[in-house]
């Protein structure tokens, strides 16, 4: 199950946070190779956030999936992401960081 959770200094009361969570599920599901049913997202505003020495709109990110992650599906996922951030939460790509994580890296995988 794929999980992306987002934190952000931007304040989303009154903010349409849905389209933010259809486009995450979507761009995950997609992107990974999972269904969307089972892609969680949590979304959490108005956190402190300080980048670059100053508090002006930023977000950090967490991807943690259970396999389906390399090189090319990383760089995919970053651009997504910082694409609905930019255009949902005017949060600049410069201002955003995600950290992608694949809990079955360097285990192997039992044959089916």
């Amino acid at each position: 199950m794929p999980a992306l959770y987002i934190s952000t200094n931007v304040n989303l009361d009154g903010v349409d946070k849905d389209p933010i969570f259809s486009q995450a599920t979507k761009a995950l599901a997609t992107i990974i190779g999972r269904p969307e049913h089972l892609v969680m997202v949590i979304l959490k505003g108005s956190v402190d956030i300080s980048f670059n020495q100053n508090k002006e709109p930023a977000a950090y990110g967490e991807i943690v999936s259970m396999g389906g992650i390399n090189k090319e599906v990383k760089r995919k996922l970053i651009a997504t992401i910082g694409t609905i951030l930019q255009t949902e939460l005017s949060i600049p790509r410069t201002r955003f960081f995600l950290k992608v994580y694949d809990t079955t890296a360097g285990q192997k995988m039992p044959k089916l």
